[in-house]
């Protein structure tokens, strides 16, 4: 080693001792004919003193240095109790530069504004920023404690493949042209969902794999073209089975990296709850502030906005107080997400209601309208109206807004919960049905046998878990019987041939015993993520891409050549067998 000790690892009764460290110059200090440096390594920094202007009058920002030198305690009222190393300093007899380096594109030290372009740039710049380093350890940590949990509990660990058939799962697959077959094409697994299957009807009861998925999907601000996501599958399990194997997974991580204790087990709501009252599969509970359904309170209102299948309204919290153009600004919210706008009424501090909406309920409507939402003089009530789910959706987005703008949310909170009993089916805007989750998800038991006659209301045997309003993972009993696959089938409108030719392989394990099984993934980014206390996937991935999928870094992605798109086989028909 060319060191013999870390910066970070210097204390008090290192003093008096010869050390050789080595590291990056992160701060530099002239002050008169003394220059202090601070020396920044993987383990932290410490202070170094050049007693002579010739031993330091060379080095810049990000030198990569080794440092000769003796420890001693800083000089009394010089100490800084916010460094691990604030009590000694370093005083230097020798010193090489390993390495110079070009003026910094953005300064490495300080919380100065950089662009996210810039970041990813020069990633391995702000990886050297200590913030960033600190969520990749943190993600490596806690790595090894979901492998160690995992072997714990009985789990094998098994890599399946990374190119694989093109099978539908929701999102379009990344393609990958095979060049020894021109014209035929590998997929990118979105998931590793029929390979885990696979390994269940293979016996091996317990799999998990940290696997890494790809979705060619519009990408919205968190989401990534490539990500991760931790993979469980189990056989002879039951839902209870496979949220306790969950609860012991998130309760470890969280009691080991951020120092809680997650209650177990956790609170259960269905998901027709969920939506009732807080508009959204993936309540944020850490606040209040419900929604509250107004269909009834309104049946026979005589103002035609409010004349829908489904009215419902959430209150604002000292809203009646905002501007004209605050109000105003509501409707443009509104109108970013589709919706024709925001409708409101204000409780003035007299008790009456005002606002443009006001003017067009009846005296009774108004007397008892404040009473009904749960408004106080002062707030604002907003209101939305139309097909329910629409609606509920909109208020739902303008309760997590109001929270956020009122300073709701309590962000030291840990907020866990299940969100179980989806919908089986949804309709597919053509008039027929499309899978919530995917095609392999059991219904609930007590809908077993009749799902197939009522889609609309059939309620899968599905979970996932949310933490603070975001849904770090989810999963299903699936369907193990050909009967009932076909069934499910049938109502996706997906023929026989149909299914043979997407999903044939499975199918045909399926013919050999598969036992009865189910699981759940964890979408790895985001639970390291809320783990490090980031705001975006991107803070925890090592080399990410921009939200619209380029990687400054690398440039990707790039046009390839035609003498590549040749060879590749890109635009070869494929042979068609005999």
């Amino acid at each position: 080693m060319i060191r013999t000790h870390t910066a970070g690892s210097l204390r008090e009764g290192h003093a008096g001792q010869q050390v050789t460290l080595a590291g990056w110059v992160a701060r530099r200090r002239d002050h008169g004919g003394v220059v202090f440096i601070d020396l920044r390594d993987a383990s932290g920094s410490a202070q170094v003193v050049f007693r002579e202007e010739d031993h330091a009058h060379d080095l810049r920002a990000e030198y990569c240095v080794q440092v000769v030198g003796q420890v001693r305690l800083r000089p009394e009222g010089n100490e800084n109790p916010d460094l691990p190393t604030g009590a000694i300093e370093v005083v230097a007899e020798r010193v090489v530069v390993l390495s110079e380096s070009a003026p910094l594109p953005f300064p490495i030290e300080g919380n100065v504004g950089v662009s996210e372009e810039a970041r990813l740039k020069y990633r391995y710049l702000d990886i050297r920023r200590q913030q960033v380093a600190n969520a990749v350890r943190t993600r490596s940590k806690a790595t090894y404690l979901a492998n160690e949990v995992m072997h714990e509990l009985g789990f094998v660990y098994v890599e399946t493949p990374t190119l694989t058939r093109s099978t539908p799962e929701g999102a379009r697959d990344f393609l990958v042209p095979v060049r020894l077959q021109p014209g035929n094409w590998y997929a990118l697994p979105q998931s590793p969902q029929l390979f885990k299957q696979l390994l269940q009807v293979a016996g091996l009861e317990r799999y998990y794999q940290l696997a890494k998925c790809y979705r060619d999907e519009d990408l919205r601000a968190d989401r990534q073209p490539e990500f991760t996501q931790i993979d469980v599958e189990m056989s002879f399990v039951d839902q209870d089975d496979v949220i306790e194997v969950g609860e012991t997974l998130i309760r470890r991580l969280w009691r080991e990296i951020a120092g809680y204790e997650v209650p177990t087990p956790l609170p259960r709501m269905t998901y027709a709850d969920a939506m009732a009252r807080f508009g959204s599969d993936k309540p944020d509970l850490r606040f209040s502030q419900e929604l509250v359904e107004m269909t009834g309170y309104f049946a026979d209102t005589s103002f035609r906005v409010f004349q829908a299948d489904y009215v419902g309204a959430v209150v604002m919290p000292g809203g009646a107080s905002q501007t004209r153009k605050e109000l105003d600004g509501w409707q443009e919210w509104a109108r970013s997400r589709g919706a024709k706008g925001l409708a409101y009424v204000l409780v003035q501090e007299d008790g009456t209601l005002g606002g443009p909406v006001a003017k067009n309920l009846s005296d009774e409507e108004l007397s008892g309208l404040a009473a009904k939402v749960g408004a106080d003089p002062g707030d604002a009530i907003f209101f939305a109206a139309g097909s329910a789910n629409a609606s509920r959706d909109l208020l739902g987005a303008a309760r997590l807004e109001i929270g956020r703008r009122c300073g709701l949310i309590d962000e030291s909170q840990w907020s866990f919960l299940w969100v179980v009993d989806a919908p089986m089916f949804e309709e597919d805007g053509e008039g027929g049905w499309t899978a919530v989750h995917h095609p392999f998800t059991g219904p609930k038991p007590e809908w077993a046998d009749n799902f197939q006659d009522h889609p609309g209301q059939a309620l899968a045997y599905a979970y996932d878990m949310v933490c603070n309003g975001m849904e770090i993972g989810g999963g299903s009993i699936r369907i193990h019987r050909a009967e009932m696959q076909q069934r499910v089938f049938d109502v996706l409108g997906i023929s026989k041939e149909e299914a043979e030719s997407k999903f044939g392989f499975l199918l045909e394990a399926f013919k050999y015993g598969p036992p009865p099984h189910g699981g759940i993934a964890y979408g790895w980014d985001r639970i390291c993520m809320l783990l490090s206390g980031g705001e975006s996937i991107r803070d925890v991935i090592a080399f990410p891409k921009t939200a619209s999928g380029f990687d400054p870094l690398t440039g990707a992605p790039t046009a390839i050549t035609a003498d590549q798109r040749k060879e590749a086989g890109v635009d070869a028909k494929p042979k068609v067998e005999a």
